[in-house]
């Protein structure tokens, strides 16, 4: 999710540690209710694990967050090919609820009158909607395939999986400024902040009220920002699903024909 989301993704980043603190009775032999049954997973609402040949995981983090791009950390690292790397960027771009979500926040836009020139009524939206949408496009591109490919590093988000919930919130948070090469070893996310910069920048082409340095830079923050929320939540959904949803993690190793 680009640009915009902050407050969405905030309410959901802030949930998942609460959720997963919650998950733990005060005595782990006894439990006031049953275990519930754990629910078969849905083969529709899971896709392969780039690069990580024998894992699903799900398609979407609370039914509405794309998630093809993520993957287990405390697996051996297997590269991924540019042609795989565009594959991640085309099903996150293309996933439909994103734009259903393009079409929410649009609205609230609209409703605080964010950048007035658009106007309101259906053009105005319209207008907020289309900016909405090619944030979220054009950055999905830029930093998952675009600058990846060119600088040889991988756009997955590797999952820590294990450690306190402190520490891999911090690990999450942290993980736009840091990425893995080609070759699996860590180095600064520059495929992340450069592609954020070149989205924010060709925004100053259709946000009228938003042109300059400032607004340039704040929309790039904004974009950082909310990708490091998003991997927040890609980090402990699978414990979230588990733990608290009772359905079985996607992100489990399967046998061949399951």
């Amino acid at each position: 999710m680009r640009a915009n989301r902050t407050a969405v993704a905030l309410l959901w980043a802030a949930s998942a540690p609460l959720v997963i603190a919650q998950q733990t009775p005060e005595n782990p032999g006894q439990s006031a209710n049953p275990p519930a049954a754990v629910e078969p997973a849905n083969p529709n609402s899971e896709v392969p694990v780039p690069g990580q040949p024998g894992e699903i995981q799900d398609k979407r983090v609370f039914g509405v967050l794309p998630n093809y791009r993520t993957a287990d950390g405390t697996l051996p690292f297997r590269p991924i090919t540019t042609h795989e790397k565009f594959h991640i960027a085309m099903k996150d771009t293309f996933d439909y609820p994103s734009y259903i979500l393009a079409g929410v926040f649009a609205g609230i836009s609209q409703v605080n009158d964010t950048n007035p020139s658009f106007g309101q009524g259906m053009r105005g939206f319209a207008r907020r909607y289309a900016s909405s949408v090619a944030d979220q496009d054009l950055g999905n591109f830029m930093t998952e395939a675009v600058l990846p490919s060119l600088l040889r590093q991988d756009p997955r988000y590797f999952r820590k999986v294990n450690g306190s919930i402190k520490s891999r919130l911090l690990y999450a948070v942290t993980r736009v400024a840091v990425a893995k090469t080609d070759q699996g070893n860590w180095t600064f996310n520059a495929s992340e902040v450069l592609g954020n910069g070149v989205v924010a920048s060709i925004g100053n082409a259709y946000y009228p009220d938003s042109v300059g340095f400032g607004p340039t830079m704040q929309r790039m923050f904004t974009q950082i920002g909310t990708d490091a929320l998003s991997q927040v939540m890609k980090e402990f959904w699978p414990d979230i699903k588990r733990n608290w949803l009772h359905k079985r993690d996607g992100n489990v190793p399967v046998a061949p024909g399951e």
